[in-house]
C-alpha cells in the first residue's frame, strides 16, 4: 500500500523569479491525486521537489518520516526508492530495448539475478499491455508504447508513490483514454499513492480522487475531487471551461481592466452554474477492487462539514449513485 505525502510550506525560487509559495498539502495514502496548471506555473518543478531531485528554500516533503528536503542524502536516497516516476517523454535510452530499459532500474539499484529481473520486468510489460514488443527500441515504437513502457519502468522497484509527468503529452484523444484506463487499474492492482501532473481536462475529471491547482506562485485549492469539479472560483472556472474570458491570460494573468471588460460584455457566461460532474472511472472488468474507494470516502465523510456545499452535494449524489461509471478495455 502506498504512504502518506505530507508537503509543508513548500517554497521554491530560481534566482529572483519564485515558482510558488508556502504549498501545504497531504496527498492521500493509496489515492490518485491530480495537479492542475496552466502553462509555466511550476508542476514539473513540483515533482522533481517531492523527489528530491530539486531543493526548495523552504519547507518540509514527508515520506513515512523522512524528509525529502531537509535529511541527509544518505536518507533521501534511501527513500527515493519509495518513488516511480514517469517522465513527460518517456525519459527512454534510444539505444537500448524496451526490456532492458525497463530492466535498467533493477540492475542499477538492486543485487536480483537476472532470472528474477527477467520475471518482474515481463510482468511489469504485461501490467501495461507491453508483452511482445520486449525487443524494439523506442524509436520504433508510438509515443502511446513509449509512454507506457516509461510507466512499466516506474513500477519495477514495487514503489508505493508513483509520480506521472503529464501523461497525455504527444497522444491523441483514444489513446489518452485508454491511458486514464491504465492508471486506475494500477491503482487497483498495486495500491500505490499516485500524483499526475496534467493540463488535460479529461484525465483530471475521470481519474482522480483528489485535485489540485496552481496558479500565480500558490495553491488555488487541493481536496477531494469534487471541490474543484464544483467550485465557483475564476481561475478554476475558467481553467476547467477551457474559456480564453477569465483570469488566465496567453503570457500571465490579465489585469483587472481587462478582467472587468470581459465581464462587461458579458464574456463569463459560465460563472455561477452548476457543472455537471463526469463519474470517476471504476477498474476494468476483471481487475481488483480499488481498496482507496473505501478509505477515501471515510476519509470525505469526515471533512464533509468543511467542504462548500455545491462540492457536499456532489459527494452525496455520487454516494446514492454508488459513485460509479461504466468502463473498461485494454490498454492501447
Amino acid at each position: 500500500m502506498g504512504v502518506d505525502v505530507v508537503i509543508k510550506g513548500l517554497t521554491k525560487s530560481f534566482g529572483e523569479q519564485t515558482v510558488w509559495q508556502n504549498l501545504t498539502l497531504t496527498l492521500p495514502a493509496g489515492e490518485i491525486s491530480v495537479m492542475l496548471g496552466p502553462s509555466g506555473t511550476g508542476k514539473t518543478v513540483f515533482l522533481k521537489s517531492l523527489i528530491g531531485l530539486l531543493k526548495p528554500e523552504e519547507g518540509e516533503v514527508l515520506v513515512d518520516g523522512t524528509d525529502m528536503i531537509n535529511s541527509p542524502e544518505q536518507e533521501i536516497y534511501e527513500a527515493r526508492k519509495r518513488f516511480g516516476l514517469m517522465f513527460q517523454d518517456g525519459a527512454l535510452f534510444g539505444s537500448l530495448t524496451l526490456y532492458d530499459n525497463i530492466a535498467f532500474p533493477l540492475r542499477e539499484h538492486t543485487r536480483r539475478t537476472e532470472t528474477e529481473i527477467r520475471r518482474i520486468v515481463l510482468e511489469r510489460m504485461d501490467m501495461v499491455g507491453l508483452i511482445g514488443a520486449e525487443d524494439k527500441l523506442p524509436g520504433e515504437i508510438s509515443g502511446g508504447m513509449r509512454k507506457r513502457a516509461g510507466l512499466a519502468r516506474a513500477l519495477v522497484l514495487d514503489p508505493q508513490i508513483i509520480l506521472i509527468d503529464e501523461p497525455d503529452s504527444g497522444l491523441d484523444p483514444v489513446r489518452t483514454a485508454y491511458l486514464s484506463q491504465l492508471l486506475i487499474d494500477l491503482n487497483a492492482q498495486i495500491d500505490a499513492t499516485m500524483l499526475i501532473v496534467t493540463h488535460n481536462l479529461d484525465i483530471a475529471s475521470t481519474v482522480p480522487d483528489n485535485m489540485g491547482m496552481l496558479y500565480r506562485r500558490n495553491l488555488v485549492a487541493f481536496g477531494p475531487r469534487e471541490l474543484l469539479l464544483t467550485s465557483q472560483e475564476p481561475v478554476v472556472d475558467q481553467f476547467l471551461s477551457g474559456r480564453r474570458a477569465g483570469p488566465i491570460g496567453m503570457s500571465e494573468e490579465k489585469d483587472a481592466t481587462t478582467l472587468a471588460a470581459e465581464r462587461r460584455d458579458g464574456l463569463h457566461p459560465g460563472e455561477g452554474r452548476v457543472r455537471t460532474l463526469p463519474a470517476q472511472l471504476d477498474p476494468s472488468p476483471g481487475m481488483p477492487v480499488r481498496q482507496a474507494v473505501p478509505r477515501r470516502m471515510n476519509r470525505v465523510l469526515r471533512m464533509m462539514s468543511q467542504l462548500p456545499p455545491a462540492a457536499r452535494r456532489a459527494i452525496e449524489l455520487s454516494m446514492l449513485s454508488g459513485g460509479r461509471a461504466a468502463a473498461g478495455g485494454p490498454p492501447a
